[in-house]
């Protein structure tokens, strides 16, 4: 494009264009970055600077890397031939991912499309919602969520969402949401304890027996938490979760929105700690960012339930989702799946995954601004506190400080942003899947390089 185009471009943005998570004062002196084009790991803006993106795509999402043409033309293949029709109607592509999806999750069985994360996630909830009503008098419709966990933007996936600053001023909420306490070690008083992991878990029992286990329907959560500081749950807890929730014939529900599709070394992140959901949602790495396309996938017998005689006319899932009848997402599904598997793409993840972590634990030991690494594939996190002994955190500003330097020198990391008021301090680097190590090393030094200049 030439100059003129360019400067066109960016006045059309400032002048019409409502940016996600930000503040728009700061554009009336600055103007917004506009991405133009990607290739692998890397993006380039409006200007024609490079940067290295750890963050595939600033929100997790595109695992399989930038300029993939197989994608590309597996959807316009597709939209050519046949490009919509509402999910009341199958499509070719719905019905080959769906098998293929399910190939990959055993214990369950059934596919549902929609367009979001947080719609995926609201599907969910009003399973939960209607099989209440259909088999318990509407008495067992609470769903339980976890403090620090995110499920979406909708006002009844934030009234499901443990981040308060994520919440503040979109109340009142969804009634019957209730909160169960993090699993985060490092910031519990006990989290040196072998047995953390259980008794974090038994606290979620003592919550549903307080609420009274026939009122309680579900309980969602994130297999690792993402926004809320990337938080890996410690040896016990997942297998506890999965007793209490089997006890007290609680659903359980966990959101892949972020991890699913090999973000963390697996298909599924729930995959690492041997538990068997009755709902599982997805959305963001399904087909890397190239079309939009979700899913929410439960059990047979969840499906079950809703089958009943035609003449009974209000005893099925009366929903819809108007784009999960939009036949290019699950060709790009298709094509990202078998790019995955073709290239080996989860042994990539887990051998830089481990590389990963490595570099991060060497940057702790020079570092005492790092307080803790956790994380697992490549879904990795650093939180920054003032003091290791303390634990204290340091102030957001000294996190979004590191990333700010980060991105002049080429590199976008990530960061907690605007989600727990007094812990917004943990970097987190998703870097596409594809990365190697030279990609890991130009990621960790430039974070040296930043921490170094915070701390002079």
């Amino acid at each position: 494009m030439k100059p003129n185009d360019l400067s066109e471009i960016v006045g059309n943005d400032k002048s019409h264009i409502w940016h996600h998570l930000s503040q728009h004062k700061t554009l009336q002196t600055t103007d917004p970055m506009v991405i133009v084009e990607g290739q692998g790991m890397r993006v380039k803006d409006i200007n024609g600077r490079e940067y290295l993106d750890a963050v595939s795509g600033g929100v997790w999402t595109v695992n399989v890397g930038y300029g993939r043409e197989s994608i590309a033309n597996a959807v316009r293949d597709q939209l050519v031939k046949m490009c919509y029709f509402a999910n009341s109607a199958g499509n070719i592509p719905g019905a080959q991912f769906a098998d293929k999806l399910i190939e990959k999750m055993p214990g369950l069985n059934r596919v549902y499309y929609s367009n979001s994360g947080s719609e995926a996630n609201e599907k969910g909830f009003k399973l939960v919602r209607q099989l209440a009503t259909l088999k318990n008098n509407g008495k067992k419709h609470k769903i339980l969520f976890r403090d620090r966990d995110y499920h979406g933007t909708t006002i009844t996936t934030l009234s499901a969402g443990g981040q308060e600053q994520r919440k503040d001023q979109y109340g009142p909420f969804t009634p019957g949401f209730v909160e169960v306490p993090h699993c985060l070690a490092y910031r519990a008083p006990n989290g040196d304890d072998p047995d953390y992991g259980v008794q974090a878990a038994k606290e979620i029992e003592k919550i549903i027996l307080r609420e009274d286990p026939d009122t309680v329907g579900s309980l969602c959560l994130e297999p690792i938490t993402a926004g809320g500081g990337v938080i890996v749950p410690p040896e016990g807890y997942f297998e506890t979760v999965q007793e209490i929730c089997k006890k007290y014939g609680v659903l359980l529900h966990i959101d892949e929105v972020v991890c699913g599709m090999g973000r963390t070394g697996k298909w599924f992140g729930y995959q690492h700690f041997d538990i068997e959901p009755d709902i599982v949602t997805m959305a963001k790495g399904v087909a890397s960012g190239y079309a939009a396309i979700s899913v929410t996938a439960t059990t047979e017998n969840l499906f079950n339930e809703f089958l009943a005689e035609p003449a009974d006319k209000m005893h099925y899932f009366r929903d819809i989702s108007t784009f999960g009848g939009c036949a290019g997402g699950p060709a790009a599904a298709l094509e990202n799946m078998r790019i995955i598997e073709e290239e080996n793409i989860l042994d990539n993840v887990n051998k830089m995954g481990d590389y990963l972590m490595d570099r991060l634990h060497e940057l702790k030991d020079k570092h005492d601004i790092i307080g803790d690494v956790r994380g697992k594939g490549l879904f990795v996190g650093a939180e920054l506190v003032k003091d290791r002994k303390t634990r204290e955190p340091v102030d957001e500003s000294v996190a979004a400080g590191v990333a700010a330097d980060c991105l002049k020198q080429g590199v976008m990391i990530g960061r907690t942003n605007r989600s727990l008021t007094k812990y917004n301090n943990t970097l987190c680097l998703s870097p596409a899947l594809i990365c190697t190590k030279d990609d890991l090393d130009e990621i960790v030094n430039s974070i040296d390089v930043a921490l170094g200049n915070q701390e002079l």
